[in-house]
């Protein structure tokens, strides 16, 4: 068994980054609900995607070190590590935002990996190799099938659903705000405590 999984918004969850990095900015009202589809929604709902364009490259820039591991997921692949289950990071990200200051978007995500023990021996021990930050869609879908994953979580349909996407990938949807309870063409979970079911651990 091999597990590929997605990274942002899947192993790391934003929406209270995103909530407090709008609010600080004055971008949205305060009643606004913490989450980073409201806030999105809030300022492309203005006119603002320009705004909303530069608030991603800061959030998945500096202010990343803020971000939180989704419930359940860095002990997921703790689990994983134990039980000798080899899983690899594979993710779309740009090295650059598209609008904005030029952050290193790259060194954010490897400096989170870093801080949450990942890398570490005593922890999860994932070997640097098995981190790999795809500049293109089309690179991610590449490595997904390079390494030859028998399963794959993503946060997104569409990217599941891609035409190259390697069919005999077992894919799961990660999806725990519950927006697509309707998909049926791919098994689709709420939760970590799922995938580990879903995987047998």
């Amino acid at each position: 068994m091999r597990i590929g999984v997605d990274f942002d918004n899947t192993i790391v969850c934003y929406d209270e980054v995103f909530h407090a990095a709008a609010l600080a900015l004055g971008l949205i009202p305060e009643g606004l609900p913490v989450s980073k589809d409201s806030v999105r929604d809030c300022l492309r709902s203005c006119g603002r995607e320009h705004d909303w364009t530069e608030l991603q490259g800061y959030v998945y820039g500096p202010k990343m070190r803020d971000a939180r591991p989704f419930p359940g997921a860095l002990e997921f692949l703790e689990e994983c590590a134990r039980s000798g289950v080899a899983v690899w990071i594979i993710s779309h990200r740009t090295r650059h935002p598209f609008r904005g200051p030029q952050y290193d978007l790259h060194a954010s995500a490897l400096q989170w990996i870093e801080d949450h023990g990942i890398h570490a021996p005593s922890r999860i021990g994932m070997p640097g190799d098995h981190v790999c930050l795809e500049l293109t869609k089309l690179e991610k879908l590449e490595r997904i099938s390079e390494i030859g994953c028998t399963h794959f979580i993503d946060d997104l349909p569409e990217f599941l659903l891609e035409p190259a996407f390697p069919t005999a990938v077992e894919r799961i949807l990660f999806d725990p705000a519950g927006h697509h309870v309707l998909e049926t063409r791919f098994r689709r979970v709420a939760s970590w405590q799922e995938v580990r079911g879903i995987v047998g651990l």
